[in-house]
């Protein structure tokens, strides 16, 4: 546990690092600092100031000795501004993972220690954003068994999942609903209607037919309303929340001009902000360029990419939609076979969607999902090793620029004995120490990329001369 004192401490010698970073900064361009020792110095400094700060991006959240965060520390709503996110003002670029079973795991007392667990290991490599399902349609511990009604035991095991978040200072992006059969989906809203009558022809349906919204909408009401019963807070409330998702991976394969769709996320992007202003929201795309910008389809992965139903530039445009997200699986998009092909479609899939979204959208990209598959033919770590690098650089890149590249959510991250629920993209840090030094040292760049910009301002602002002379970052 810290004390008062040691807070004290911390806080003073938050001040004086704070002091000499800007003596550095003002004689950055001096000839003696362009001496490659007091570069050296420079360096040193920026690791003792990240030790400081303890990825806290100087709200002074302190940790006991779990790797818990303490009561009543400072924990606010992340937020947006242009295109980065930022809290208390400060930028705040996302290292994250996906762990989408949380809910279903914690909801029995036998597998709930495996939440603690990979919130713990997550935590201390500095992965700071979780993404998972905040729902289970009509399925094995369902959420919502039928429209509107609900398992409290599993509402209760969803509960424990945002708290326990919170105690290792992970935020959470929430999920509200499949296009897959995964945990119910919009087949299973489909479902629903046809038991009630419905005369329903699609699981695209789910879309458009007024009484399925409606299931939907009540679904949303649930979870934003929804009082934490060991936090006593309300989900739209809870700094812990980062965002909601719309969807996981819309597609609407039967309306290919994605109208449809777009209907769909205008309305349903401004239903979650009229009963939660605070929290950002996402659509959850895959990323794919539809038919309003011809000119971007040849970064998609195949033609077949066109024709699902979905726009990236305009979906994203649309009133009450906060941050862009993109996927990246060339495993699954282009050939299982992996070779060097699949590392520069990641390239250039990435730029474009970061060139988008500070170019027409005027907002950050987090690529949501990324990993490669242990089922792939001549698949070894390495390769996976080299494909997280290379997202992880591209956003590096982009954030030393002040960009929209926010951040990215690896798919997917285990603890140990959970073997059974791997879909081949699992990564259990404990047993891949060259993938988890990977992702530690990514996280230390961009608490560093944070911390330096600490007075309110944008990297490609007032700060840009700090990110030009920061030209050694590879090595930290």
């Amino acid at each position: 546990m810290v004390n008062k004192e040691q807070k004290f401490g911390s806080k003073f010698l938050f001040l004086a690092a704070s002091f000499v970073l800007v003596v550095f900064v003002k004689n950055a361009n001096c000839a003696p600092f362009r001496e490659a020792g007091n570069q050296l110095a420079f360096l040193i400094y920026l690791v003792m100031l990240q030790s400081i700060v303890c990825f806290s991006n100087f709200d002074f959240v302190f940790f006991n000795d779990r790797g818990e965060m303490e009561d009543g520390e400072a924990w606010t709503m992340v937020q947006k501004s242009g295109n980065q996110f930022v809290v208390n003002g400060q930028p705040f670029y996302v290292n994250g993972f996906n762990t989408y079973w949380l809910m279903v795991f914690a909801a029995d007392q036998s597998t709930r220690g495996k939440v603690t667990e990979v919130f713990q290991q997550a935590s201390a490599v500095g992965l700071s954003v979780c993404r998972t399902w905040a729902f289970n349609d009509g399925q094995w511990r369902a959420l919502q068994k039928t429209p509107a009604v609900y398992d409290e035991d599993v509402f209760k095991a969803l509960d424990f999942v945002v708290s326990e978040a919170k105690k290792f200072k992970i935020r959470l992006i929430l999920s509200l609903v499949n296009n897959w059969e995964a945990y119910g989906g919009k087949s299973q809203y489909v479902k629903w209607g046809k038991a009630a009558g419905l005369n329903l022809t699609s699981d695209d349906d789910f879309f458009s037919h007024p009484t399925l919204k409606s299931y939907y909408k009540a679904h949303v009401k649930a979870v934003l309303n929804r009082v934490n019963t060991f936090t006593n807070m309300t989900y739209k409330d809870d700094p812990t929340i980062f965002s909601w998702e719309l969807m996981n991976e819309p597609r609407c394969e039967s309306d290919p001009s994605g109208d449809k769709l777009q209907a769909w996320i205008e309305e349903m992007a401004v239903y979650v902000k009229s009963i939660d202003p605070k929290h950002l929201v996402q659509i959850g795309l895959e990323g794919f360029y539809g038919p309003s910008t011809p000119n971007r389809a040849q970064f998609n992965p195949n033609s077949y990419a066109q024709q699902v139903g979905t726009d990236f530039i305009r979906n994203h445009q649309v009133l009450g939609v906060d941050y862009a997200s993109a996927h990246i699986y060339p495993d699954s998009w282009i050939s299982q076979s992996l070779s060097d092909t699949h590392i520069e479609f990641t390239k250039s899939w990435m730029q474009s969607h970061i060139d988008d979204a500070e170019n027409h959208l005027n907002m950050p990209v987090v690529f949501s999902e990324f990993g490669v598959s242990s089922k792939d033919p001549g698949y070894n770590s390495t390769f996976r090793d080299t494909l997280i690098s290379t997202v992880y650089t591209n956003i590096l890149n982009s954030t030393k620029k002040g960009g929209a590249g926010g951040g990215s959510l690896l798919w997917q991250v285990f603890p140990e004995g959970t073997d059974y629920m791997d879909d081949g993209y699992a990564i259990v840090l404990s047993k891949s120490l060259s993938t988890a030094n990977i992702v530690s040292l990514h996280s230390k760049r961009l608490n560093t990329y944070n911390s330096l910009c600490s007075w309110k301002c944008h990297w490609g602002c007032k700060k840009k001369h700090v990110a030009d002379n920061f030209q050694f970052h590879e090595e930290l």
